[in-house]
This record gives C-alpha cells, structure tokens and sequence, in this order.
C-alpha cells in the first residue's frame, strides 16, 4: 500500500462551519432547478422520491462518519478505500470523487449563468459565468477560515429563505388560502384538469405517472443529494473531529431532508404541479405565477446565491481530495503542498482550472439546458461509484474496526441496502424512456481508463 504521509491543513473549521459546509455543498441546483424536472417526472410523489434517497445517503453518511470519527484524514472516501482496500480502490475513489465535483462545480456555474438572465436575459452566460468564476476561486484561495465563514454566511441566506418560505407558505395554506387562489394541501393528491405538455393523457393524484414516473425522477433526486460527503472532506480540518464529525453528519441530513420535503411540500401546495414547466425553477417560478413578483425577484437572489454556494464547495472539496491522493502517493506531489495559510495552492488552481471550461462551454453551446442535462447525467454516475466506494470501504473498514466511537446503524444491512439502491439507480438510468442508458455504458468504460491510468503510474515508479 502506497505511504500515507502526514496533513499539514489547519483544524480552523468549527461544527457551525462544517454544518453549512454541508448545507452548502447539497442546497443547490439539484433542489432550486433540478427539482423542476423531478416534479415533471413524479408530480407530487417526488416527494416520496427524496425520502427513500434521504435514508439511503443518512446510511451512508453514517458510514463515513464512522471512518471519519475514528481517523479523521485528508482525503476521506479516498483515503479509506486506499487504507483499508488497496492501492487502486484508493486511487479510483479520488479521482471519480475529483472528476465528478469538476463536473457539478460546472453544472453550478451553468446554472449561475440561467438565474441571471431572470433579470438580464440579453446577457451573454459567458460573461457571467466568467465573472463569478474569478470572484469564487479569488475567496477559495484565502485561509479556511475565511472559505468556512463565507460558505456560513452564504448557506445562511438559502436556509433563512427555505425556512422563511414554509412559514410564510404553511401561513397561507391553513390560515389565509384565499390569499393564492387554488392554494391547498390537496393538490398534492388532487388530479388536474389539464392536459399533460408530453401527451395526452389526464394528470392525476399523488403519482400521476405511476411507479415510472417516480422513478424516472430518482436519477435527478440522487444528483440533489450528492455533495454531504463535504463532512467526510472537512474532517482533516476540523477541531475535535471525533466530537464535530458526529454531531454534524446527525444533523445535518434531517435538516436536508426537512428542507427539501417540506419546501417542497409546501410549494407544490401552493400551486399544483401540472402548471410547472421542466426547466423551470419551482421556487422561483411559483411565486411568480401566483403575483409575488417580489418573493419572486428575491427567490432567484437566494438561488443565485445557492448554486455559487456549491460552487465554492466543489472547489474546496475537490482541492482537498487532490491534496489527499498527493498524500497518498496517486497524484503529483505538488499537489501536496501548502501555503503558510494552510492552503493547497496547487490542487485549489488545479481543480478552478477544469471547471474554467464552463466559460467556452457557455459561448460555443448557448443552450445551457442541454448542457446541464448532459453533464447532470455523468454527475450522478460519479455520485453513485462514489457511495459505492464508501460502503464497501466501510464494509473493509469494519473489518479491522469491529468496535468504533461512532457506529453505523444496521451493519452490516445497510451496506446491502446502500448497493442495491445504486444498482437499483443504474437500472433506471439505462431504460430507453430515460434516455441515460449511455451515461451507464460510460461506467465500466471510466472505470477502465482510470485503470489504465494508474497501472501506467505504477509502471513509472517501478522504473
């Protein structure tokens, strides 16, 4: 097993840090605009779709922790799967975690770009994914301190706006529903009276797609909940990991749970679902059709706010993951390298410099949805090899570890609910009618190169 040599990252990160880290990392896309084409797909029972992937990602996340709180280190899933499975297991974690948050941290900047245009819809989404590209690289380069407090003050302007959102909903809905005409609870199970924008046949009731209908949602609900394992990255950073670490990851995934099921609950009340479009932002768009312009203008800001929230997360989670495969021996060892700040100058550049590509991606393909389509889709394939990587990291783990300070609940069952949801999400994904069966057919194919890639390494050091 390659050497594991020692971090020289400050432990400045405190537990309200690492709780909006993690906040900040899921609060994003996949709810403000993603959610439009899960709606679109399940109606109202996408709200059973991000329960199931909740507990799915708590197991998870439980597993993580229980590494984490034992031997808090650079690089987390990483890490664990070169320690405790081997060389290549390491190497494959790292680099599927790096290239799949290259990717999101592209979606965010995509989507940065469409909240825009909400209000400047002549602008060039170049230029503005440009501009906030240079602004959030320039913060991720400072201390950590300084990314935590940031990354606070940032997830607290979504959470503050989520929160202020399903009062001011649930108000509406069982005090004052005259307010929005048609605003009711039963539009969650009440079927529609128009006609579907894909067919002819009626909406109706809680699944107006039936079972294929919430599944063909779960492959976009699983790109929602991609980027808790931020409290996995944060852990080598963090004072008193093995009292943080815990604390955070139990907290953090009923508050995700409770944002995206209840604002959802709460918006799809408001307004029945059939009158969304796919691509709209349900947040936004919502309040827009029932005359709030203001909660409306207000909304896209917070929006605007979220998707450059995990942004900046991606940036800092990838940086970290390259610092630790640096560590690890299976990435340049320049990328293992700090500043006096305690900063990875390198891997921090290194992981801006890919997702520098959403700028000519955004002048040479101006239909940015298309763009984010395609690329959501390579995200949650990354995603899912990554939960993978954790669970059977953790199943090696347990192994050596009988006896822990944080256990994961159910093991070793939750490992084998864990993997039959993620085979369970690529069988989704390949069906014709979902249209992703290529992004799956790319699985064993990354997989592949990544392989060859690192047996070409080993040959170089062997000589």
């Amino acid at each position: 097993m390659n050497s594991l040599q020692k971090s020289h990252l400050k432990r400045n990160l405190e537990n309200r840090h690492i709780q909006f880290i993690a906040l900040g990392g899921v609060v994003g896309t996949g709810l403000f605009l993603g959610a439009g084409s899960a709606i679109f797909a399940a109606g109202p029972s996408v709200l059973l779709g991000y329960l199931i992937a909740g507990i799915i990602v708590f197991l998870i996340m439980r597993q993580l922790g229980e590494m984490n709180t034992q031997d808090p280190s650079a690089g987390s899933s990483s890490y664990f799967a070169c320690k405790y499975w081997g060389d290549f297991p390491g190497f494959l974690a790292g680099w599927n975690y790096w290239i799949g948050y290259a990717l999101a941290g592209i979606t965010e900047l995509i989507a940065v770009a469409a909240y825009t245009q909400y209000w400047f819809p002549n602008l060039a989404t170049w230029k503005t994914a440009l501009f906030f590209f240079v602004i959030i690289n320039l913060l991720n380069l400072a201390t950590v301190k300084v990314y935590g407090e940031i990354e606070f003050w940032l997830s607290s302007i979504k959470i503050f706006a989520i929160c202020a959102m399903i009062l001011a909903g649930g108000y509406i809905l069982f005090f004052d529903p005259n307010l929005v005409p048609g605003a009711s609870i039963k539009n969650l199970w009440q079927p529609a009276t128009v006609r579907s924008h894909v067919g002819s046949s009626l909406f109706s009731g809680f699944l107006p797609h039936g079972l294929m209908g919430l599944m063909t949602a779960l492959p976009m609900i699983t790109f929602a909940f991609g980027g808790l394992e931020l409290i996995g990255i944060t852990a080598a950073e963090t004072v008193d990991p093995s009292k943080t670490i815990p604390k955070a990851i139990n907290q953090v995934v009923f508050r995700i749970l409770i944002f995206y099921v209840g604002s959802l609950a709460v918006l799809l009340s408001l307004c029945h679902w059939s009158n969304l479009g796919i691509f709209d932002s349900p947040f936004v768009m919502i309040f827009d059709k029932i005359g709030f312009k203001y909660a409306a203008q207000a909304l896209n800001f917070v929006v605007l706010t979220a998707a450059l929230s995990v942004y900046s997360s991606c940036i800092y989670s990838n940086s970290r993951m390259l610092y630790g495969l640096a560590l690890q021996n299976n990435a340049p060892q320049v990328l293992a390298k700090t500043n006096k700040r305690g900063i990875p100058f390198a891997a921090t550049l290194l992981s801006s410099a890919i997702t520098f590509s959403v700028v000519p991606l955004n002048y040479f393909i101006p239909n940015w949805l298309e763009a984010l389509k395609i690329i959501i889709s390579f995200v949650v394939v990354c995603i899912l090899i990554n939960w993978g990587m954790i669970t059977l990291s953790h199943v090696k783990f347990k192994q050596k570890n009988p006896k822990t300070l944080f256990p994961a609940p159910f093991y070793p069952y939750s490992g084998y609910i864990t993997l039959v949801f993620i085979i369970f999400i690529l069988v989704i994904m390949a069906l014709p009618q979902i249209g992703m069966a290529k992004q799956v057919i790319a699985l064993p194919v990354w997989i592949s190169i990544v392989y060859i890639f690192y047996r070409f390494l080993q040959i170089r050091k062997t000589r």
